[in-house]
C-alpha cells in the first residue's frame, strides 16, 4: 500500500510531544511514511538534562537535549528500510517547532550517545537552556558530528500537517 503523500499524521491519537513543558519520559509516535511504500516512522523523542562545567573557550552551560531518532522500519516484519532522510527530518522539525523551528542538529544514523552507526534510524537533537529556549549546542556535551538543520536545505518552514 503506497502512502498519500498528503496526509503524513501520527496514527490515531497520537500527539506530537510539546517540548515547552516537555516530560522526562520517553515520547513515542507511530506514522505512516508519506513518501515511502508499506514503511513505518517510529519517532521517539526524550529528553535529558545536561549541566557542563565551563572549558578553556566555552562557557558553562545547563538545560534539556532533546533527541529524535526516528526509525525507519517495514511496516509488515519491523525490519529497518531506507527512506531518504527529507521526511525524517520534518518529523524532527515539527518536534522542535513546539519551542523554536530555526535551531536543531542533524545527527546522522548514529546512536547519539556513543557516536556508533545504527541502521534504519536517523536521529536529531535540539538544546534548550533551563527556561526551555533553544541554544548553540554546547561544546562539551558533543559526542558526534552535528549539523544545523537550517544549513543542510535551508528550509524555515514545517512541511508536515499533523493532527493533535
Amino acid at each position: 500500500m503506497s502512502a498519500d503523500p498528503g496526509s503524513t499524521r501520527a496514527d490515531g491519537h497520537q500527539a506530537l510531544l510539546n517540548l515547552a513543558d516537555a516530560p522526562a519520559d520517553p515520547h513515542i509516535v507511530t506514522a505512516v511514511a508519506r513518501t515511502g511504500v508499506d514503511i513505518e516512522l517510529r519517532i521517539h523523542t526524550s529528553v535529558a538534562p545536561f549541566d557542563v562545567a565551563a572549558e578553556e573557550w566555552f562557557p558553562a552551560a545547563a538545560g534539556f537535549a532533546v533527541t529524535v531518532i526516528v526509525h525507519t522500519v517495514d511496516a509488515q516484519t519491523g525490519g529497518p528500510r531506507y527512506l531518504p532522510s527529507a521526511e525524517a527530518a520534518e518529523w524532527a522539525r515539527a518536534i522542535f517547532s513546539t519551542v523554536d523551528s530555526a535551531h536543531g542538529y542533524f545527527l546522522g544514523a548514529v546512536d547519539p550517545g556513543t557516536g556508533s552507526h545504527r541502521r534504519g534510524q536517523l536521529a536529531y537533537r535540539l538544546y534548550l537552556d533551563t527556561d526551555r529556549q533553544a541554544i548553540p549546542v554546547p561544546r562539551q556535551v558533543v559526542t558526534c558530528p552535528h549539523y544545523q538543520l537550517s544549513a543542510i536545505d535551508g528550509r524555515a518552514e514545517i512541511t508536515i500537517p499533523t493532527t493533535a
